[in-house]
């Protein structure tokens, strides 16, 4: 019988570093779009919908 490595994270240390990520993610692409948005020189930038 193989016992959990202590040096692995738990299921819910993992969860919640994926949840930071993803906060940190959003915030980023937020901050982006509303950089674009104060720039009306600026290109549209629809990455969504992979249009250009």
């Amino acid at each position: 019988m193989k016992k959990p490595r202590q040096d692995t994270p738990s299921r819910e240390e993992r969860l919640a570093q994926a949840l930071r990520a993803n906060l940190a993610r959003r915030k980023a692409q937020a901050r982006a779009r509303a950089a674009q948005d104060d720039d009306p020189q600026a290109p549209p930038d629809d990455t969504e919908t992979g249009e250009s």
